[in-house]
């Protein structure tokens, strides 16, 4: 629950310091900055508790919310009962969603207003990011994890995350 509230805050946060910047809001985000933010995406699938790349998980974040132009649908549903556990790695876990989703509506631009592919590269990094922390913590097993690990070898994920989304707002592309 203490993992759950500390992820809620850290959003909170952000949008805070994002809404009392005040002055103009930004323009649309940059090719350079689209680029710089998938390839932290991808940095953090392979190694989500790199203490060096906290600043840009950070950033990408914090970009996100700025950006008018860059814009994710997330369901915390699809993680199964992910949010209902206690998992140490939960802050990675949640912006590694966030940011793994952002990644696939910027490499895929055509696929932005089907939110069922988006929740889905969302779960993929995940699951990519859970594994390279069970390379680095053999120990930290999420159970929820490693359901939907098992439902991805088994040809089911897909389906999972189609029938965990319906409760989430906003739903296409089906």
């Amino acid at each position: 629950m203490r993992n759950i509230i500390s992820v809620c805050f850290g959003v909170i946060s952000l949008c805070f310091i994002a809404a009392a910047q005040g002055g103009p809001q930004r323009g649309p985000s940059t090719v350079a900055e689209r680029e710089h933010a998938v390839a932290i995406a991808h940095k953090l699938e392979e190694a989500p508790l790199d203490k060096s790349l906290r600043p840009d998980r950070e950033w990408a974040l914090l970009w996100l919310i700025q950006v008018p132009d860059v814009h994710v649908t997330l369901c915390l549903a699809v993680l199964g009962d992910f949010m209902k556990s206690k998992y140490k790695y939960s802050p990675e876990v949640t912006a590694q969603l966030t940011l793994s989703t952002a990644a696939f509506v910027i490499e895929h631009p055509e696929k932005v207003s089907d939110v069922i592919e988006q929740y889905a590269a969302g779960v993929e990094g995940v699951l990519k990011a859970y594994k390279a922390i069970l390379r680095d913590k053999p120990q930290a097993k999420s159970k929820a994890l490693e359901d939907l690990l098992e439902k991805q070898s088994r040809g089911e994920l897909a389906e999972f995350i189609r029938e965990s989304s319906k409760g989430c707002t906003q739903r296409t592309g089906e």
